[in-house]
């Protein structure tokens, strides 16, 4: 049989035919149940999700899960395919108005930065660097273990013969007074 006559016995065969001998590994009943179930599941995400590339995205997003299932022996019943096909098309379909809700919801609440907003000014790095001189040098250099050397308190104890809690507690108000010089104020708790 050659190639024209196969693609002819699949585009004939069954769902529950091309479905489990897509399970069995057979390639080509994969892809002719992929061309047989594609133009139904981007109508499906025409109609429900209102946008082409979302219903392309839908469809080749179900085809990839009903194939990998298949693959993996997880449909019961290969000759309701169509079924289990439109039940992943449902779920896929709705996961993505669920995220959309969620990202317009989130956009409605707190908008991104337009590009054409002002840039914020820039750190006052010297103004850092004039703020940490100014503390006192057990401050400052717990301050830098923390935050530039990346220790946690435990190490920085070890390292400058404190306990882990007396490291804490200077860092906490060194970054007060930090706060302070430069005229951020703290968030309320």
């Amino acid at each position: 049989m050659d190639w024209a006559e196969a693609a002819g016995a699949l585009q004939d065969a069954s769902d529950g035919e091309l479905a489990r001998r897509a399970a069995s590994g057979d390639g080509a009943a994969e892809e002719a149940l992929c061309r047989r179930f594609h133009p139904r599941i981007r109508l499906y995400g025409l109609r429900h999700l209102r946008d082409e590339a979302a219903a392309a995205d839908l469809a080749q997003d179900v085809l990839v899960a009903v194939v990998a299932r298949l693959r993996a022996g997880g449909v019961r019943e290969p000759d309701r395919v169509a079924s289990f096909v439109l039940a992943t098309c449902r779920q896929l379909a709705w996961s993505t108005v669920r995220t959309r809700r969620r990202r317009d919801a989130l956009l409605a609440a707190d908008p991104l930065p337009s590009p054409h907003d002002p840039t914020p000014e820039p750190f006052p790095r010297e103004r850092l660097a004039r703020c940490l001189e100014a503390l006192a040098s057990r401050e400052r250099a717990v301050l830098l273990a923390t935050f530039y050397a990346e220790q946690a308190a435990d190490e920085i104890s070890r390292e400058h013969g404190l306990s882990a809690g007396n490291v804490r507690i200077v860092r906490h108000r060194a970054l007060r007074r930090l706060r302070t010089c430069l005229g951020v104020e703290e968030a309320a708790g």
